[in-house]
């Protein structure tokens, strides 16, 4: 069911599993943990993603970060970008808008692409005002029809700029997009190859110039599928202190490690495992890094399936350690893409439920 406009999200208490205890402040909209130590709370408010010309499968999340470039009228700090991947006739691959969702619930379209593209979960933005997002389209909603596909730059006033292919692109699926001001580096998973790129940019005001690429991880399980387009390495985490980089792939059901991601100069197969749990895994999917250090990830409910754990978030340690999960949709596969951001001691987590085609928004107090 698609829920129109913004409401308030009841707590499910099976939906909250290990110890920590959460008190919803809903006069509020604050969400306050009892314990320390966990990071995913209860759900709040929800968010209709569905544009006027009905695209749906909302997948890419990213927040308008706070050095953001803004321009007076337009996206905003705090403000959260949606990439819809499916058009009005539920057609994957299809989708062409990527909507704004503001700090106080407002939605509106921030970007409508021409028809052939199909906007993925690689969503990121940069502070310069630039908008990167995937583009992996198919002409009739099935993978047999999938091509390579490029990366859109798009202006903070929703413009279209610039259109970027490249033989390390192949059908990007997700991606984890390091802000350096002049230069960016975007970590994407590619789903036709089932592979990792490294693709380094110089930054304009109007245009990124790609200076290098390379495919610095391979080997993960990829395939086409009629239900979930894909089954790829998806979600990406750039952990700059260590030089890691996580990869969550969906076929293997796990996550990996790519050690010092940035200045590796060959190939490393799929890395390490970090993180293999085939009790709460269901087909690992989105990924993102939680303000304690935690990583959250998604599941679709393709693989190992759980009809007792639909649609989960887990959050576990970057060593390996299960902390706790919740669900984002009573039925299978709503879970994708996802993004945290921290202003001062306030976290925001938004979590998309593709199954009602909305966004899920938690603010929680750190201290």
């Amino acid at each position: 069911m698609r829920i129109p406009g913004v409401s308030i999200h009841p707590l499910r208490a099976n939906n909250l599993l290990g110890a920590a205890v959460l008190a919803i402040v809903a006069a509020s909209g604050v969400a306050t943990q009892a314990q320390t130590g966990a990071f995913l709370p209860g759900p709040l408010v929800v968010v209709s993603t569905v544009p006027k010309n009905g695209d749906v499968n909302p997948y890419g999340v990213a927040f308008v970060p706070p050095n953001f470039q803004a321009s007076p009228g337009e996206l905003r700090v705090g403000d959260v970008l949606v990439s819809n991947f499916n058009n009005s006739q539920n057609l994957q691959g299809t989708g062409s808008t990527i909507e704004r969702i503001t700090q106080s619930g407002h939605q509106q379209l921030f970007f409508q692409g021409s028809a052939g593209i199909g906007l993925s979960t690689a969503l990121g933005i940069l502070q310069k005002g630039l908008i990167v997002v995937g583009n992996a389209p198919s002409t009739d909603g099935t993978a047999q029809t999938a091509t390579a596909g490029s990366l859109l730059v798009i202006s903070n006033k929703g413009q279209l700029l610039q259109t970027i292919t490249d033989p390390n692109i192949q059908s990007p699926w997700d991606m984890a997009l390091v802000d350096s001001g002049n230069t960016a580096t975007a970590y994407v998973t590619n789903a036709l190859t089932g592979d990792v790129s490294r693709l380094e940019f110089n930054v304009g005001a109007s245009s990124l110039t790609l200076t290098n690429s390379k495919v610095i991880a391979s080997g993960y399980i990829h395939r086409g599928d009629p239900v979930t387009f894909f089954v790829a390495p998806t979600g990406l985490v750039y952990d700059a202190p260590s030089g890691n980089l996580f990869v969550a792939s969906t076929g293997d059901n796990a996550v990996f490690v790519i050690h010092n991601a940035a200045t590796v100069s060959s190939n490393q197969g799929t890395g390490s495992i970090v993180y293999e749990d085939n009790v709460h895994l269901h087909g690992a999917l989105g990924l993102a890094e939680a303000p304690n250090g935690d990583l959250l990830v998604t599941n679709n409910d393709g693989i190992n399936p759980d009809p007792n754990q639909p649609s989960e978030i887990v959050e576990f340690t970057k060593g390996g350690q299960f902390v706790k999960e919740l669900s984002v949709d009573p039925a299978q596969g709503g879970s994708f893409g996802l993004a945290v951001t921290t202003t001062g001691d306030v976290a925001t987590l938004a979590a998309v439920d593709d199954n009602a085609s909305t966004l899920i928004i938690w603010t929680l107090n750190l201290n």
